[in-house]
C-alpha cells in the first residue's frame, strides 16, 4: 500500500527538523555500541562487585563463558493495580534466560505513582516530574553497564515515558517493554462516571461512591478505560517496542506467562522461526516509529497527555516534534476505536474486538503508517497484526485476527467512526493548546460563554457547590503548567463540569494544567503555553470575558477589542499560592524541576 502523502510530508519535516539531533544521537549511540561488552571491559573489581550478589554458576555464566546478560529495570510495586503482577516476573525472566544459556539480573527498580491515588491532592503537583525521575532513575539503573540488553517491566500513566526516555539514553542497548495487562471488567466505566456526578451533585453519599469505585478498581491490573496507561500499550505496540499482541492479555494467565518469557526470548534474538538478533532501541525508535505512534494515539482517541509525552520521548531520541505535526496527521487519520471515555466499552472488550493488531492492520493496509520500520521482532511490524496464543502446552503462535469481532468497538478504515482523529491543536490569541474532541458530543464542538477564572481547583469545586456557577460558562482555571505547580491532572474537576452540562448549560475549561486521559465528554481547552506563570494570556482573563472555543476551525479566542487585550496586564500570582505550590508532601524537592521546565508542547522536560 502506498504511504499516505500526509504521512510522508509529516514524516519528512520530522526529519529535516530533526537532522542535526538525530545524527549526533545515532553517532553517539554507534560509539557506546562499539565497545567491548560490559563484562570484558570493566576492572576485575568491578566485575566481582557487579556479580557479587549472584549464584556461582551465573557467575561462571556471564565471567567465563561470556553469556548475554540481561538487566531487567522494574517498576513493580504493590501500591498501583497494574504493577503488582510485575513482582514475580523477573523469576521468570531469569528462568527463561537460563534456558537460553544466559542470565538476567534485576538492573534496579523505578519509582511509579498512582493518578487516581492522588487525583485532586498536593501529591499530584509531583505526577508529570515523576516521569523525569523515573527516566534518571531508569539511567542510574543501567549505568552499571554491564548489560547485553534490557527488559523494562512497567505499565502506568509516566512510567512507561519515563522508561521510555531512559532507555533511549542508552539506546545502544536492545531492549524490550513487558506490560502486565488489564484487571478484568467490573462496574462499567459508564456507571461508575454516572456515581461520581451523582456524588458531586450530593444526591449519593460517600458510601455509595465508595461501593462504586472498588466495584470498578477491584483486582490487579491495569485500570479498564482507554487513558494514558491503556494508550502508552497501544502506542508501544505501534512502535514495535513489545512482544506483539502483549498489551491487553489480563495478568495471571498462562499466555501472561508465556509472553513475559517470550520477551526475554526476544531481547535475546531467540524469537520466532527465524531468530534473528534484536536492533539497539535507538535504532528502531527513529522517526517513522515516532510518527507510528502518533497515528495509532489519533486512530483510537488516546490520552492527551501524550502530546507532552511522546514530544519528550521523540527528543530523548534527537527527534523534534510538536503539536503541529500532530494537527496535520489528525487531519488525515480516522477514527478506528470508540474506547471508553471516548465510547462505552473498555480495554477488554476493545482487545475482543481485535486490539491493537486490528488497528495496526487497518493502519498498515490504508498507508497510514509506515511498514518499513524495525521493530523488536525479526518480522517487523506485521508481526503486531496477530493475535497471540497458546497451545496446550503453553507454547506460543501467532494467528490473524480477521474482522472486527464488534463494530460499535472496531471498525476499518474504509468505515471510521470520524474521518478525522480525535485531538486537535487550538490556536488564537489565548496562545496554544489542545483538545480531545473524540469523546465531546457533537453539539459542543463549538462553546461561546462567559468566562469565570479560577487559581485553583479547588476554587472552582468551591463555586460549583455554592450553586454559582449554574449558566452557559467557560471555567479558567490557570496556574497550573509546568513552572507553576508541576503541571497536575485536573481530573476532579470532570464531574462538576459533567453535571452542569447535564442541565443543558454550554460549559467547556480552559487551563494550562492537564486533565486526566479518562476525560472526554466536556469540551477542555487544556495544555495551554505559554503559561500563566510565563505571562501567557491566560493570565489577562477576567470574570466575564467572552471566550470561544472553536474545535471545528481550530481556534480559542478572548472576544474582547485587540487594542484592549494587548493593553491589558497579566495577573500575578500570589504569594501564598506560589508558597503552597511549593510546600508539604515532598514538593520542595521538585523546585529545581519547576525552574527548569520547558513548556508543554516542548515535552515539559526537566533535562534539555
Amino acid at each position: 500500500m502506498t504511504l499516505h502523502p500526509t504521512i510522508e510530508t509529516v514524516t519528512r519535516r520530522i526529519r529535516e527538523r530533526s537532522a542535526p539531533s538525530r545524527a549526533a544521537y545515532l553517532e553517539l549511540i554507534a560509539a557506546y555500541g562499539r565497545r567491548e561488552r560490559g563484562m570484558d571491559r570493566l576492572g576485575c573489581a568491578n566485575i566481582a562487585h557487579s556479580v557479587a550478589g549472584l549464584p556461582v554458576n551465573d557467575k561462571l555464566r556471564i565471567v567465563v563463558e561470556r553469556a548475554p546478560h540481561i538487566g531487567i529495570v522494574n517498576a513493580y510495586n504493590d501500591m498501583l493495580s497494574a504493577h503488582a503482577p510485575l513482582q514475580h516476573y523477573p523469576d521468570l525472566i531469569k528462568d527463561e534466560a537460563h534456558r537460553l544459556g544466559a542470565t538476567a539480573q534485576v538492573a534496579g527498580g523505578v519509582p511509579a505513582m498512582c493518578d487516581g491515588v492522588t487525583q485532586g491532592t498536593p501529591a499530584m503537583d509531583l505526577s508529570l516530574f515523576s516521569r523525569d525521575v523515573i527516566a534518571m532513575a531508569t539511567a542510574v539503573s543501567l549505568s552499571h553497564d554491564v548489560f547485553d540488553g534490557a527488559l523494562m517491566l512497567g505499565v502506568c500513566d509516566k512510567i512507561v515515558p519515563g522508561l521510555l526516555i531512559g532507555a533511549l539514553h542508552f539506546g545502544h542497548l536492545p531492549t524490550v517493554f513487558v506490560p502486565a495487562g488489564p484487571m478484568t471488567s467490573g462496574l462499567s466505566n459508564n456507571a461508575k462516571a454516572k456515581v461520581r456526578e451523582q456524588a458531586a451533585q450530593g444526591l449519593v453519599g460517600r458510601a455509595e461512591l465508595l461501593d462504586a469505585e472498588m466495584a470498578a478498581y477491584h483486582a490487579p491490573g491495569t485500570c479498564t478505560f482507554y487513558g494514558t496507561a491503556n494508550s502508552n500499550q497501544m502506542l508501544l505496540e505501534a512502535m514495535g517496542l513489545h512482544v506483539p499482541g502483549t498489551a491487553f492479555v489480563n495478568p495471571g494467565q498462562p499466555l501472561r506467562h508465556e509472553l513475559t518469557r517470550e520477551a526475554a526470548r526476544t531481547v535475546l534474538g531467540r524469537a520466532g522461526p527465524q531468530p534473528a538478533p534484536c536492533p539497539p532501541i535507538g535504532q528502531v525508535v527513529d522517526e517513522r516509529a515516532i510518527v507510528n505512534a502518533m497515528v495509532a494515539l489519533l486512530a483510537t482517541g488516546g490520552s492527551t497527555n501524550h502530546l507532552i509525552h511522546w514530544v519528550a520521548v521523540a527528543r530523548s531520541a534527537g527527534i523534534v516534534i510538536d503539536w503541529q505535526d500532530f494537527s496535520a496527521l489528525s487531519e488525515v487519520v480516522p477514527l478506528l476505536a470508540r474506547v471508553y471515555p471516548n465510547g462505552s466499552a473498555d480495554v477488554n472488550q476493545f482487545q475482543a474486538a481485535g486490539g491493537p493488531g486490528y488497528v495496526i492492520r487497518e493502519l498498515l493496509d490504508a498507508g497510514l503508517m509506515h511498514e518499513d520500520v524495525l521493530t523488536v521482532r525479526p518480522g517487523g511490524i506485521r508481526e503486531y497484526t496477530q493475535l497471540p496464543e497458546g497451545d496446550e502446552n503453553h507454547r506460543l503462535h501467532w494467528t490473524p485476527i480477521g474482522a472486527s469481532a464488534d463494530d460499535s468497538v472496531l471498525r476499518p478504515a474504509s468505515d471510521p467512526f470520524s474521518a478525522t482523529g480525535g485531538l486537535k491543536v487550538l490556536t488564537g490569541n489565548l496562545g496554544r493548546s489542545v483538545i480531545k474532541v473524540s469523546a465531546v458530543p457533537e453539539d459542543r464542538h463549538v462553546i461561546e460563554a462567559p468566562a469565570r477564572v479560577f487559581d485553583s481547583q479547588a476554587a472552582l469545586l468551591e463555586a460549583f457547590h455554592s450553586g454559582s456557577l449554574d449558566g452557559d460558562v467557560v471555567c479558567v482555571v490557570r496556574w497550573q503548567g509546568p513552572r507553576a505547580n508541576g503541571m497536575p491532572e485536573l481530573h476532579k474537576l470532570t464531574p462538576p463540569l459533567a453535571v452542569l452540562q447535564g442541565k443543558g448549560y454550554r460549559v467547556a475549561l480552559v487551563t494550562d494544567g492537564r486533565m486526566s486521559g479518562a476525560s472526554g465528554k466536556v469540551p477542555a481547552a487544556i495544555h495551554l503555553v505559554p503559561e500563566a506563570l510565563d505571562g501567557g494570556p491566560i493570565a489577562k482573563v477576567r470574570d466575564g470575558d467572552r471566550i470561544r472555543l472553536d474545535s471545528v476551525a481550530g481556534t480559542l479566542q478572548v472576544l474582547i477589542d485587540a487594542a484592549e487585550w494587548e493593553a491589558r496586564q497579566p495577573a500575578q500570582i500570589s504569594r501564598d499560592q506560589a508558597i503552597d505550590s511549593a510546600h508539604g508532601l515532598g514538593r520542595e524537592l521538585f523546585a529545581g524541576f519547576r525552574r527548569n521546565a520547558m513548556g508543554a508542547e516542548e515535552g515539559a522536560c526537566t533535562w534539555v
